[in-house]
C-alpha cells in the first residue's frame, strides 16, 4: 500500500451526528420528522439527501433552498461549538505521516470543511485535498476516489480508502481500492461485507500497515 485516501466526517472527525441534528432541527419545521435510521439510509447509504421530504409536504423548490440555507448555516454555529476530531486520529496520522500519500476525500461542503479543520491540527499530515465542488459526482458514485487515486499517482492497487459509511465503502470499492471500514454510532448497523476490514477504531489501522 501506497496511498491512503481518509473520509473526513465520521472518520477522521466527529461531525455526522451534528449534521444529523442540524438537518432534523430544520425539517421539523415543516413537519417533516427526520429519524436516525431515515437519516442514515438517506444521506450515508444511498447518498441522496433528504430534501424530497420537505417537498412531499408541498415546499416549493425555493422554500427548500431557504431550508437548505439555514441547515448550513445551524450545522456551521454547531462546528464553532464543538470539538470534533476523532480520538486517535492525529496519533495515527502523525504515525503515517510521511510513509504514505494521503489525502482527504470527503463530500463536506468547503466552507464547512474549513470551519471544521480551523483548529483541528490534522491538515498538515496531508498532501492534498478533495472536497465538496472539486468533483461532480459524490459518494456512492467511484468518481471521488477515481480522482483521489489519480491525484497520488499510484495504481488503484496500491491505494486504500478509510470510511465509515455504506455510501463511502461502495465508492471505494467502485473505484477498484481497497477499502477498510471503521462504523460509527450512526452506522455500525451497515453492511460492510465487501470491506477488506471492518475496525473498530481508527487506532487499530496501525496494527495492521
Amino acid at each position: 500500500m501506497k496511498a491512503i485516501f481518509w473520509d473526513n466526517d465520521g472518520v477522521l472527525v466527529d461531525t455526522e451526528r451534528l449534521y444529523f441534528s442540524a438537518t432534523r432541527q430544520i425539517l421539523s419545521a415543516v413537519g417533516v420528522s427526520l429519524t436516525k435510521e431515515m437519516y442514515v439510509d438517506l444521506l450515508l447509504v444511498q447518498g441522496k439527501g433528504a430534501w424530497h421530504l420537505a417537498k412531499e409536504k408541498g415546499i416549493s423548490e425555493e422554500g427548500v433552498e431557504r431550508l437548505r440555507d439555514e441547515r448550513n448555516a445551524l450545522y456551521g454555529d454547531l462546528l464553532l461549538r464543538e470539538q470534533t476530531v476523532m480520538d486517535g486520529a492525529e496519533e495515527v496520522l502523525r504515525a503515517l505521516h510521511g510513509k504514505y500519500v494521503m489525502g482527504i476525500v470527503t463530500s463536506s461542503r468547503k466552507d464547512h470543511f474549513e470551519l471544521i479543520h480551523r483548529s483541528s491540527g490534522l491538515l498538515k499530515y496531508f498532501d492534498f485535498i478533495l472536497s465538496g465542488g472539486d468533483y461532480a459526482r459524490h459518494k456512492p458514485h467511484p468518481e471521488p476516489y477515481l480522482a483521489a487515486t489519480e491525484r497520488s499517482g499510484f495504481k488503484k492497487e496500491e491505494c486504500l480508502a478509510v470510511e465509515d459509511s455504506e455510501r463511502g465503502l461502495a465508492s471505494a470499492k467502485a473505484a477498484g481500492i481497497h477499502c477498510y471500514v471503521i462504523p460509527t454510532e450512526l452506522t455500525h448497523n451497515g453492511n460492510f461485507s465487501g470491506a477488506d476490514k471492518v475496525l473498530t477504531s481508527i487506532k487499530d489501522i496501525l496494527k495492521i500497515l
